[in-house]
């Protein structure tokens, strides 16, 4: 249950009953001046700086009988720090962004199990599969008062123009492969479009290359909508769309046609939909929505591509997750049968990066 969020578009945010809860809904945390969370995961969306020297990205210094530090700092060459010190118990990870390959956005989520005496720092790219986790012992539950003045980015907090969002959860917050459809998307098989949040495991889908193919798992999740998870809408009638569809904007769209084949030499590319942003076709939804937003996304055998209300848009990406057992553990796949999840050796087309993406669209959407 996510219970704060900092957003620069949409303020601050925090409720001991979940974000957006009932106003009546009971609380699901402790809110007095001593209470603690003893289990949950700090989330933190930004962009990595070119940069010289270090610089702090997030910064929490609370004073007083038993202090906190908490920082978050960028390094040359793509290093981040992460420092959580409790009362004199510093816990230290440094994680070496240079390892993902180039991104422009990095999400960094802490996550604490007091009680069982364990934690884990994660580092990923919104845009893809890589992530690196270490291993924390003996993490300390997190005051409440803490997490509320962090996420309020007041007071003792300061935060770089580079964080996107910062936010709390009181569950131990996956990573890896993340669902970026909405529910409302309408996705083709045999008998007609059906709502993606309806599909269920053994229901087929009619693919971009006009095979039927079976549903593997449908994956979904709650997330903030902020940073790259703020949901982006492709409007209708570009990319060949009947109707506008709202999807995550690291979500990847299939564009072909003669245009590609001439830039590219290839007959369909991949282009994550942040890229589009810039372009008439797609535009950030507005701020004011609902501070949360739930994804679901679909898993095929062999990655291929879906039809979504007309336009082409890529499968669950899952890679060669099952072949390492923590990674697997740690992602919303955790749980199903090793053996029957399927191998992505590669994406089943190529990536563009950003600046061919945002060419490529503009030519498009011209």
């Amino acid at each position: 249950m996510w219970i704060a969020l900092s957003d620069p578009a949409n303020g601050s945010h925090f409720h001991p009953s979940g974000l957006g809860a009932r106003p009546d809904a009971p609380q699901a945390i402790e809110t007095g001046p001593d209470a603690l969370l003893p289990r949950g995961s700090l989330v933190i969306e930004t962009r990595l700086p070119s940069i010289s020297r270090p610089q702090p990205l997030l910064t929490y210094d609370r004073g007083g009988y038993v202090p906190m530090h908490l920082s978050l700092q960028a390094l040359p060459g793509g290093g981040l720090v992460f420092v959580l010190d409790q009362d004199g118990e510093m816990l230290h990870g440094a994680i070496s962004a240079a390892e993902t390959g180039r991104a422009d956005i990095l999400r960094v989520t802490y996550s604490w199990d007091a009680p069982a005496r364990w934690g884990r720092l994660s580092l990923e790219r919104p845009e893809g599969n890589v992530v690196q986790m270490v291993d924390v012992a003996q993490p300390k539950p997190l005051p409440v008062s803490d997490i509320r003045a962090l996420t309020a980015g007041q007071g003792p907090t300061r935060a770089a123009p580079e964080v996107l969002f910062v936010a709390v959860s009181t569950e131990i917050e996956p990573v890896g492969p993340m669902p970026s459809l909405t529910p409302a998307t309408p996705v083709a098989t045999p008998t007609g479009y059906r709502p993606a949040g309806e599909l269920r495991r053994g229901d087929v889908v009619r693919c971009a290359n006009g095979q039927d193919v079976p549903v593997l798992q449908r994956i979904e999740r709650v997330v903030p909508a902020a940073g790259s998870f703020r949901p982006l809408v492709l409007r209708a009638p570009y990319f060949d769309l009947a109707a506008d569809i709202e999807i995550a904007s690291f979500q990847r769209v299939v564009l072909r046609g003669s245009v590609v084949e001439y830039m590219f030499g290839t007959e369909a590319v991949l282009v994550p939909a942040a890229h589009l942003a810039g372009v008439s076709a797609a535009a950030v939804m507005a701020p004011g929505r609902a501070p949360l937003v739930r994804y679901v996304q679909l898993l095929l055998p062999g990655h291929e591509a879906l039809v979504a209300a007309g336009t082409c848009v890529e499968s669950l990406f899952i890679g060669r997750v099952r072949r390492n057992a923590e990674r697997l553990s740690a992602s919303l796949l955790a749980g199903y049968d090793r053996s029957r999840l399927p191998e992505h050796a590669r994406p089943v087309h190529r990536v563009l990066p950003a600046y061919e993406a945002t060419v490529l669209a503009e030519t498009r959407a011209a």
